[in-house]
């Protein structure tokens, strides 16, 4: 979404997913959660576009459906030119290597009945033939790559510490050579001494095999320092999206403006002196969003057509976009 010339990697426009709501003896839909209701942006090669707001917000949920873990309810995604927002089977299958997810708990997302050699390789048994000795060896490569000892391909997830199970995660994540990878709050389960480690050994595998990342989280601070451009969600929709420096710099949208006032600040002296942004209410019901902007019930500058008209998600003259009438 922006008018560089440059081509991106990944594409998405109007992004939808929907869950619906069943109840009574017959199942019968009353209903729908909009989790995505209408998401636009596009990720380019080798840069990380972080991808935050609070829990709840469909955060996840977005992540999910481009990668297509998720039948969309709409829209359209594109990966390196391919369309895949609607193709099944074999067709979605010849894709997969292309695009892999690191997943937020790596205790839930490892098999504990399979070795780390095992977990590692079984993209490969998948959707490559190789040999014995050549499949050992591409293990050890990755566990190379991401700080493993060889010595440990015949332990179990178990035996791990929850550091080493988020690279074991990793390296399965790598195993295909992709291009794309979602990183669905990757460091949000492990202790802070660790959190850093794995997000410079994120930081090097992008650098060293051209990695583009999508990384969702709710850590500001951490967005900060890896993402080279920040889309904020609220209630299924984004509604800011700029360069990392311009968003933590200069927030537009008053829900940015909330969220960036919550950081903790460093600086004691800065720290008391700062102005917390409080917003008062709940997130409405993502199964029943306000009329208008979906924010207009917690934003304090709310106007009257606030509450009658979804803003435009529109770029802005230096070049960011945001969702909100006052702009």
């Amino acid at each position: 979404m922006l008018d560089d010339g440059k081509r991106p990697l990944v594409r998405v426009r109007n992004l939808k997913m929907h869950f619906p709501i069943y109840r009574g003896v017959m199942r019968r839909q009353v209903g729908e959660v909009r989790a995505v209701d209408g998401i636009s942006f596009d990720i380019y090669a080798g840069e990380t576009l972080g991808l935050v707001g609070e829990s709840g917000c469909g955060k996840s949920s977005a992540g999910r459906a481009i990668l297509r873990l998720y039948d969309v309810t709409d829209g359209e995604i594109s990966i390196d030119g391919n369309e895949i927002a609607h193709l099944a089977g074999d067709e979605l299958r010849r894709l997969r290597p292309e695009m892999q997810m690191i997943f937020q708990d790596p205790q839930a997302s490892l098999n504990p009945r399979m070795t780390v050699a095992a977990i590692i390789a079984e993209p490969l048994d998948e959707h490559q033939t190789l040999s014995r000795n050549a499949r050992m060896e591409r293990v050890f490569e990755l566990m190379d790559a991401v700080g493993l000892n060889r010595n440990f391909a015949n332990r179990y997830p178990h035996e791990f510490s929850g550091g080493q199970r988020q690279r074991i995660g990793i390296a399965r994540a790598l195993a295909l050579n992709p291009k794309f990878i979602v990183c669905d709050e990757p460091i949000a389960a492990l202790d802070v001494s660790i959190q850093a480690q794995v997000v410079n050994l994120l930081e090097d595998l992008q650098e060293k095999f051209g990695l583009t990342y999508l990384f969702i989280s709710h850590d500001l601070s951490m967005v900060r320092h890896l993402a080279t451009r920040v889309a904020v969600m609220y209630l299924g929709k984004v509604v800011e999206l700029a360069d990392s420096a311009q968003l933590y710099g200069d927030p537009k949208h008053p829900y940015t403006e909330a969220l960036l006032s919550a950081v903790p600040e460093p600086d004691p002296t800065l720290e008391n002196t700062r102005e917390r942004i409080i917003l008062e209410g709940d997130v409405p019901s993502p199964s029943d969003p306000p009329e208008g902007c979906n924010f207009c019930t917690r934003c304090p500058r709310v106007m009257d057509i606030c509450r009658r008209e979804s803003p435009e998600f529109k770029q802005l003259e230096d070049g960011r976009f945001v969702a909100c009438h006052l702009m």
